[in-house]
């Protein structure tokens, strides 16, 4: 697109639009992009040496220059929109494998990055700005590409980042305790999330997780809805699980018959990911026959509970950060377990604080030893972050290693025979955040580098 909101970006020829942000403003790079050589200036005020459009609101102008120039020639692509607190990436990660083993040539927009046939880019935000998203859209179209899922955030949603866009199938993971930093109570976080159910096209199908306690506020009647869950009255009714360290065993039932699979994915969770992931592509036309063959062959996204063995022992590293993603991963391994389960957490520093010492207390109760550390503290004080958190704590089966490097090697070394370790908050980053500075740090990294002696 010739149209710029990064003056970093500008070409010669381009149009720069100024665009007021929380962190900065876009007037005050105005010069820069002519530097750079932008031709044409969109903006709310200033007189300037080239061509320059005054508008009242340069978001608004943005938004609808999108939704009339870009919009149409992305129109037919079919798009997929997945939301909810956990659950996001892999229920996308999945659609998107299934997809391509299907013969389809779809597109993955979101946590871990922009896929699309050998083309993978790290993204920022789990939905890009508007602008970004609509040219990652226009650049999927013209390699080819038939379909994008999507990640769709809150933050997304109540920013106005996914504008103008309408979903052709869409899907609600869960929803528990997150981002009330921004969104301060429950019901506007929801709410944030059900503006994706208004956004539906065509056949509006609408994927649910039906045991979820929120589920019933995304059910709006101009939607095809699909209830996946263990009530009999559900339309996908989850019959029988059977869990291992290595893989889970599904019976389901659908329209009266009954289906039975096994994927490569370890927890409870796991399964309402999978299941929202094969209705999406079965409302797509494909046999349910069909995509259920491909689940041995899938594979979890970076991060997902990504497992290294050790010996007898099992480390799983997981993206879990909330008190919900947690409670989930723990008592997963609780049901699989053979020795013991130590875990190593820590919270982000400038976010939600409330949600600390309920993750604390969740650690402590569902491991046999805890160690808590770092986890992107940014600005905040590390002492303050911990101070939190063992606020929540109630035993003595816990120790404190701000060094997240020295805590992780802590935690390889105290296992024992048919442990499990499991690394919990970072998943696919390769970074930690210490004041503003982003500093390379894998967790994974850190495992492979200790194990391999």
């Amino acid at each position: 697109m010739d149209l710029k909101t990064d003056s970093r970006k500008v070409q010669p020829g381009d149009t720069f639009i100024a665009i007021r942000n929380v962190a900065r403003d876009g007037h005050d790079y105005i010069l820069n992009a002519i530097e750079n050589g932008a031709t044409k200036i969109i903006c709310e005020e200033g007189s300037y040496p080239v061509e320059t459009e005054i508008v009242k609101d340069t978001r608004d102008y943005l938004n609808e220059y999108l939704y009339q120039n870009v919009y149409p020639k992305i129109s037919d692509m079919n798009l997929i929109g997945v939301t909810g607190t956990n659950g996001k990436t892999t229920t996308c990660f999945l659609v998107y494998q299934m997809l391509q083993k299907l013969g389809k040539t779809p597109a993955y927009i979101g946590t871990i990055g922009f896929y699309y046939k050998d083309t993978k880019k790290v993204l920022n935000n789990t939905t890009p700005d508007v602008d970004l998203l609509y040219e990652m859209l226009l650049e999927a179209k013209e390699a080819g590409c038939d379909s994008v899922v999507m990640e769709v955030s809150s933050h997304a949603l109540d920013k106005n980042r996914v504008y103008g866009l309408a979903f052709d199938e869409v899907a609600f993971t869960n929803l528990t305790q997150d981002h009330l930093d921004y969104h301060i109570t429950m019901e506007n976080y929801c709410n944030a999330k059900k503006q994706l159910f208004l956004k539906t096209r065509k056949e509006k199908i609408a994927i649910l997780n039906g045991d979820d306690a929120y589920s019933k506020e995304f059910i709006l009647p101009e939607n095809h809805t699909i209830l996946i869950g263990t009530d009999t009255t559900f339309d996908v009714v989850i019959q029988d699980l059977e869990f291992s360290h290595t893989k889970t065993n599904i019976k389901f039932s659908y329209q009266g018959k009954t289906y039975e699979t096994s994927i490569k994915m370890v927890g409870r969770y796991n399964v309402y990911n999978y299941l929202t992931a094969v209705f999406l592509v079965h409302k797509m036309g494909f046999s349910l026959e069909s995509i259920l063959s491909l689940s041995e062959n899938l594979e979890t996204p970076s991060g997902r509970m990504e497992k290294l063995e050790y010996g007898s022992n099992s480390i799983f590293i997981d993206y879990a950060h909330t008190p919900d993603a947690v409670e989930n991963v723990l008592k997963s391994a609780l049901e699989y377990k053979k020795g013991r389960i130590i875990t190593i957490i820590g919270c982000g520093g400038d976010r939600d604080r409330t949600k600390r010492p309920i993750m604390g207390h969740i650690a402590e109760e569902n491991s046999d030893f805890v160690i808590f550390t770092n986890d992107n503290p940014r600005t905040e004080d590390e002492k303050q972050i911990m101070e939190d958190i063992l606020s929540g704590v109630q035993k003595d089966n816990h120790e404190v290693l701000y060094n997240r490097k020295e805590a992780i090697e802590k935690g390889i070394s105290m296992l024992q025979e048919n442990d499990l370790l499991m690394i919990l908050g970072k998943g696919h980053e390769d970074y930690q955040i210490i004041g503003t500075e982003k500093q390379h740090f894998s967790d994974k990294e850190v495992v492979l580098e200790y194990i391999k002696d």
